[in-house]
C-alpha cells in the first residue's frame, strides 16, 4: 500500500476511537465500558488525528 492510502486508514481508525470515547463520556451508555476507558480512547483517538493529519501534509506536500 502506499504511505497516503495507509495514513488515511489510520486517521479514520483514529477518528473511530475518538468517536466512540466521546459517545460513552456525553451519553453515559455502554456502561459495560469503564469510564477511564473512554476517556482513553478520546485522548489517543484525538492525539493519533492530528499527528496523521500533520503526516498527510507532509506526504502530500513531497
Amino acid at each position: 500500500m502506499k504511505k497516503t492510502t495507509t495514513t488515511i486508514i489510520t486517521l479514520l481508525c483514529s477518528f473511530l476511537l475518538f468517536a466512540f470515547g466521546i459517545y460513552r463520556i456525553l451519553t453515559g451508555t455502554l456502561s459495560s465500558t469503564p469510564l477511564i476507558v473512554a476517556y482513553i480512547f478520546a485522548i489517543t483517538g484525538f492525539f493519533g488525528i492530528v499527528v496523521n493529519i500533520v503526516k498527510l501534509r507532509k506526504i502530500r506536500a513531497t
